[in-house]
This record gives C-alpha cells, structure tokens and sequence, in this order.
C-alpha cells in the first residue's frame, strides 16, 4: 500500500511477477492504443501504478525497462491502427451510402490538424483508441503520422509512468495527480450520460414527428 494525503492507493501490481507485470502493461498499451476493442482498457492508471511499482524499493521493476517497453507497445499500437484503418476501414466504409462526405470531412482535418490531433489524442480515452485508425482511413501521410505517434507515445506513455515513479516520493504531487485522474474519470463518465440524455431526448422528440407525418391508415 501508498499512504497518499490520507488516500490510500493500492497497488494492483504489487502481487505480480515482474515479467507478469511488463507483459500486463505492455499488452494493454498495445491493446489499447490500436485496437478498437480495447477503448475500455485503464491505461493511465496502469502506467501510473506501474511508475509507482518501479520506484518501490521492493520491487524489481526497472524504470527503464518499463519507459521503452511502453513506447515501443504503444508506438505499434497506434501503427496497427492506423494500417488497419487505411487497408480495411477505407474501403468497408466506401461500400456504405452516405459516408462519402465524412470521408471527405477526415481527408480535410487530418490534412490541418492530423500530427496534433495523433499527439492529443494520447490523453484521452477512446480518442486514443480511435485516432490511428481515423488517421488510416483519411489516408493521412504515413511520415507525418509516424512522427506524431512517436511524440505522443513519449509523452503520455513515458510520461505517465515517470509521474508514478516521482509520486512515490513526492507525497503532494501524487494526491495531485490522483486528484486530477479521478476528476478527469469523473468527467468522461457526465460526459457520457449527458450525451445518452441528449440522444434519447432528440429520439423522443422525432418519434412524435414521425408519427404526426405518417399518411393516414385507410
């Protein structure tokens, strides 16, 4: 256990073989950075928790092992993202109705905003997920796509894991940073229930529309 401010945070980690463990964070980041499925996975708290392992005393998880590891895991994810986007979500999404002009809106941003937009997204659940695969299929240069997934792998990757590790002995910034992931948790979580609140009060309000429209029976 770490004794935070009067938080207590356990450490999911702490029972784990080291191997076990870089297999777990490394996996999840892949996972989670290219894979749809894996929008729902906890990797920021995991790249935290496993800072914190690294910088415990009884823990022979190495600092360095743990930053190039979730680099590289999370570099290919985003790079698997991408080229499935671009070899199966292009050419699936050409076969719908309507989605030539979506398309075209993806085209245009990732032309402006992609290398930030693959950076950002690092930061947020699901746009994570989401972004390389986006990027793949508004076939955004892949030389400038690989430069923002590198940049963004450091930052949140690395930089998630050395903010675990300094927390450890630094008790104010780790009650801050637990602070501020909890909020953050909290948000998404109002976000998501005002946006299924919105969606069903428009689903509420055609429905009596399209009731009022439809010919009468004869």
């Amino acid at each position: 256990m770490v004794q935070a401010s009067g938080i207590e945070l356990s450490l999911d980690l702490e029972g784990l073989g080291t191997a076990v463990v870089y297999l777990l964070v490394f996996g999840f980041v892949f996972i989670e950075s290219g894979i749809l499925l894996g929008f729902f996975l906890p990797g920021d708290s995991l790249l935290f928790g496993a800072g914190l392992l690294a910088a415990s005393p009884y823990s022979d998880v190495s600092l360095v092992a743990l930053a190039v590891g979730v680099t590289v895991a999370a570099v290919a994810g985003d790079a698997v993202g991408f080229w499935t986007g671009r070899r199966w979500g292009r050419p699936w999404l050409e076969r719908k109705p309507n989605m030539a002009r979506h398309i075209e809106r993806a085209e245009a941003f990732y032309e402006h905003w992609g290398p930030i937009a693959v950076v950002v997204a690092r930061w947020f659940p699901w746009l994570r997920t989401a972004t390389p695969v986006v990027a793949g299929v508004a076939q955004m240069p892949y030389r400038r796509f690989v430069v923002a997934n590198v940049i963004g792998a450091l930052s949140w990757g690395t930089g998630l894991v050395l903010l675990g590790y300094y927390s450890y002995e630094i008790s104010w910034l780790r009650a801050t940073a637990i602070t501020i992931g909890l909020t953050s948790a909290a948000l998404m979580i109002l976000g998501v229930a005002v946006r299924g609140m919105r969606g069903r009060s428009k689903r509420r309000a055609v429905a009596p529309e399209d009731a009022t429209s439809a010919p009468p029976a004869h």
